[in-house]
């Protein structure tokens, strides 16, 4: 039997999906933490401009490697497979670990220093479903968020710098001294 290593975007996008789902996490979700920090800034944007975004985020190859090696540590932290001093401190979430930000800072940064910036903003203020996932590893019994909290919190703030670039290329075109020309915002 072969194995599969390579995706096509939509299937990275549909397995980024259910992963998120199996850990509790849903896109509207991380678009909500996208919009929350974005709207902010700009009174024009919608959330389904946010459902956009993290959809485009969860369907690039960066973040479908990272978000499952993330999702797939924690599962095991969950079931007690890692030996010796690593197993307490994923389980613990351990404040300095750092690792697991390392995954959070590599994602947000495919958008930038901006990208990164809105990283450590949702990383420090822990939004909405950021916070759930930090705290729902601390109590007994609950799942282990120790590297997707900081996953989704990226997602949220990739899809926040996502939709300030499309929003601020759609003011910058309506200047009348801007040639008009095609671009390809698949960014």
């Amino acid at each position: 039997m072969k194995h599969k290593a390579l995706y096509t975007r939509e299937e990275m996008l549909k397995l980024n999906v259910e992963t998120l789902k199996e850990r509790t996490v849903s896109v509207i979700e991380i678009a909500e933490v996208a919009f929350r920090q974005q709207s902010k800034w700009s009174k024009t944007i919608s959330l389904q401009q946010c459902v956009d975004s993290v959809e485009k985020i969860l369907s690039l190859r960066d973040t479908f490697h990272i978000l499952q090696l993330g999702a797939e540590i924690d599962r095991l932290t969950d079931e007690g497979a890692f030996k010796g001093p690593i197993q307490e401190i994923l389980v613990t979430d351990l404040g300095m670990f750092g690792i697991d930000e390392l995954f959070g800072l590599e994602l947000a940064g495919m958008y930038g220093t901006i990208g990164k910036t809105n990283f450590g903003d949702i990383d420090v203020n822990k939004p909405l479903v950021v916070d759930r996932l930090n705290e729902d590893g601390k109590h007994e019994g609950g799942l282990c968020h120790t590297f997707l909290d900081d996953i989704v919190g990226a997602i949220a703030a990739a899809a926040s710098t996502r939709v300030a670039q499309i929003t601020n290329e759609n003011e910058a075109l309506k200047d009348p001294s801007v040639e008009e020309i095609k671009l390809d915002l698949d960014i």
